[in-house]
C-alpha cells in the first residue's frame, strides 16, 4: 500500500508561513515536532539540526513547514522556473481566484499578475507564499480535477 503523506516547504520565519498557508488559504494546524541532528541522514544534512516541523492541513493535503534554527536557511533566488526538474508549485482549486488572491496577498502573499489567464478550461492564477514558493489558483469550469479514484 502506498498513500501519499505530506509535501515539505522550507520557509524562512514561520510566522509569516503560519500567517500566509492558515490565515490566508485556510489550512490549520495539526502538530508541531521540534527534530534534532538524529533527522540527519534522512535529511542529508551534517552537523547540528534544530528544527521545527509545524504539519498543517487542508480538505485531505497537509504540508509540512520546515523552520530551520539551525542550519541557516538559504533562500531562493527569485521564483524557480517552470521548467527545472524538481517540484514546480502547489495548486489548490476555488471558488474565486480574486477573492482568495486578495486574502492570500493581505496575510504575506505575492501577486504574480502577469500569469493571470482565462481559457476554457478556467481561470488561473500564480502568486507565491513569503519565500516565493508558487501556489497556483485555479477555478475549473469543469468541476474538480479527476483524482481516478
Amino acid at each position: 500500500m502506498i498513500s501519499v503523506s505530506h509535501i515539505g516547504i522550507c520557509v524562512s520565519d514561520l510566522a509569516k508561513a503560519m500567517r500566509f498557508y492558515c490565515d490566508g488559504l485556510g489550512f490549520k494546524e495539526t502538530i508541531r515536532y521540534k527534530i534534532g541532528s538524529e533527522a540527519g541522514p534522512i535529511m542529508e544534512i551534517d552537523g547540528d539540526i534544530v528544527l521545527n516541523s509545524v504539519m498543517i492541513r487542508k480538505d485531505s493535503l497537509n504540508i509540512e513547514l520546515l523552520d530551520f534554527e539551525a542550519p541557516k536557511v538559504r533562500r531562493a533566488d527569485g521564483r524557480r522556473s517552470m521548467t527545472l526538474t524538481g517540484l514546480t508549485h502547489l495548486s489548490l482549486l476555488v471558488d474565486d481566484v480574486d477573492a482568495v488572491a486578495a486574502k492570500a496577498v493581505e496575510c504575506g502573499g505575492i501577486l504574480v499578475k502577469h500569469t493571470r489567464t482565462k481559457m476554457d478550461q478556467g481561470d488561473f492564477l500564480y502568486l507565491t507564499d513569503p519565500d516565493g514558493t508558487r501556489v497556483e489558483l485555479m477555478r475549473l469550469n469543469s468541476g474538480p480535477v479527476p483524482t481516478g479514484a
